[in-house]
């Protein structure tokens, strides 16, 4: 039987929709939420310029804690307070608060390595000059980090998009679901290749456009 007539175009396509809308604003949410920590961290360590251990050992804990924990089990321990911020426990919409919480704190250690190799020197001379802390922070730091950060977060977004998969286990919508519920539960090995085909040609085109990038930035 053909592919049309099992599984028709429009729900490839509205699957390929939700899997964009899930990584992309879980994306845009753990990169302006994954700076910030990533920041805190470098800024707050025993020799940085802001140095405060104690929360820095905390924060780092939490952050640890968080990457330690599988997906699918943050995502099912996370339903009670996923119900509580968009008031329901399927969808798009409550698939990407447990994504958001879950990719957030591996961007920021990932971001957090860029950050630490920018030169003390260029530090050191912005304190000279007599910069505040938060310009050193906005005009020394991210500026120098910026390729690598963009680099790690295309790493981070590809990872997004894994979890985005495997978040249709749990009713999420998007490719996953569909490949779980017809290409799984039905047997349908079509649905499964061209599940995966989809999806290894959404990563390969968003690793291409984060070098891209990162390339371009370093270049400069």
């Amino acid at each position: 039987m053909s592919l049309s007539l099992t599984i028709p175009f429009e729900r490839y396509a509205n699957a390929f929709l939700d899997t964009l809308v899930m990584s992309g604003i879980s994306g845009a949410i753990t990169f302006f939420v994954g700076i910030p920590l990533a920041v805190l961290l470098v800024i707050t360590q025993k020799n940085g310029f802001l140095a405060a251990p104690k929360l820095n050992a905390v924060l780092g804990w939490i952050i640890n804690g968080f990457r330690a924990t599988p997906f699918i089990v943050l995502l099912v321990a996370l339903i009670p307070f996923t119900k509580f911020i968009v008031g329901t426990t399927i969808g798009v919409w409550a698939a990407i608060v447990p994504m958001t919480i879950s990719a957030s704190p591996f961007f920021a250690r990932i971001a957090e390595v860029s950050l630490r190799e920018v030169d003390n020197g260029l530090i050191e001379a912005a304190q000279a000059m007599g910069c505040n802390k938060l310009h050193i922070i906005w005009y020394v730091l991210l500026p120098e980090a910026l390729p690598g950060i963009i680099g790690g977060f295309t790493v981070t977004l590809v990872s997004i998009i894994n979890a985005s998969a495997m978040a249709g286990a749990v009713g999420a919508g998007g490719l996953g679901d569909l490949a779980l519920r017809y290409g799984y539960q039905r047997f349908d090995t079509q649905v499964m290749i061209i599940v995966i085909a989809v999806l290894i040609a959404l990563v390969c085109f968003v690793q291409l456009i984060g070098d891209s990038i990162a390339r371009y930035l370093r270049s400069r």
